[in-house]
């Protein structure tokens, strides 16, 4: 007896084994959050989004600015490409990306340039250029646009302060052995020679090479 296949039947088999997880579960939510922030850190494991954090990371001031503005935006645009996802035809879906991101870049700059002008100043064109920023589109194309919206949230507060620890990880370094300071604030005196270097453009990657391999120096023994 021959066993007839009905339309539902089909769309289970297409899509039953393959579904990601209800977001009601505690563990994938729970995954989507940490992933970003240390196993797939989008600057200290996957190395995106190294303009900005090479550009803009001599001072923390400037590197909790750029964190911030970062956060933002992705926070922003993941809501709303995850929302909107079902609507948005799939033939122009980067373009209504990138508009959605530049939306949300134009406000974070104009916040910036009202609340904090001087470091909106010292930040220069890098807040404009996170329309550009790889981790961001890459995000909505690769988790916002397929997810449900708590799921993307979670996914882009993960990326986004993961960036952000990055961020301020290597401003904290590169100010203290640079200026000397924290924030402004003096931490040795009079008498600390500050590594000029560390402040300069060189010092940038510096910095990000001795955190790659302190990274590698502490994995590769669990890996073994």
């Amino acid at each position: 007896m021959r066993h007839e296949i009905s339309p539902a039947d089909l769309h289970c088999g297409a899509h039953g084994a393959a579904a990601p997880p209800r977001p009601g579960h505690a563990a994938p939510a729970r995954e989507d959050l940490l992933r970003g922030i240390w196993r797939e850190n989008p600057v200290l494991v996957q190395l995106l989004g190294l303009c900005p954090t090479l550009a803009v990371t001599n001072s923390v001031a400037n590197s909790l600015a750029m964190g911030l503005a970062t956060f933002f935006v992705l926070l922003g645009s993941s809501l709303l490409v995850s929302t909107f996802k079902r609507v948005i035809p799939g033939e122009v879906r980067i373009s209504s990306y990138i508009l959605i991101i530049a939306t949300f870049v134009t406000v974070a700059e104009m916040l910036l340039q009202a609340l904090a002008p001087d470091i909106h100043k010292a930040l220069g064109a890098f807040v404009a250029l996170i329309v550009v920023n790889c981790i961001i589109l890459g995000r909505q194309e690769a988790f916002a646009s397929r997810q449900p919206v708590g799921r993307a949230a979670l996914d882009a507060i993960g990326m986004g302060g993961g960036f952000m620890i990055a961020l301020l990880l290597m401003g904290g370094i590169r100010e203290v052995l640079g200026s000397g300071t924290f924030l402004g604030v003096s931490l040795f005196g009079p008498r600390w020679e500050p590594w000029v270097i560390m402040i300069l453009p060189p010092g940038g990657f510096f910095t990000l090479a001795f955190l790659l391999l302190a990274i590698g120096w502490w994995k590769r023994p669990r890996a073994a």
